[in-house]
């Protein structure tokens, strides 16, 4: 889950790193949690419609 987060960082332009990041806005982490909760949704979706 944590490397899942990460990529989903990178993929959106927020400059998440290891350790403390109390330099990003409530906004930016907001970002990363919603990305990853609507991937996760989507590939449940397709698991789910292949059955």
């Amino acid at each position: 889950m944590n490397r899942f987060k990460y990529e989903v960082a990178n993929e959106i332009g927020v400059p998440l790193k290891q350790g403390y990041n109390g330099d990003l806005t409530s906004y930016q982490n907001g970002s990363v949690g919603g990305m990853m909760v609507k991937k996760m949704i989507a590939e449940q979706e397709k698991r789910m419609s292949g059955q």
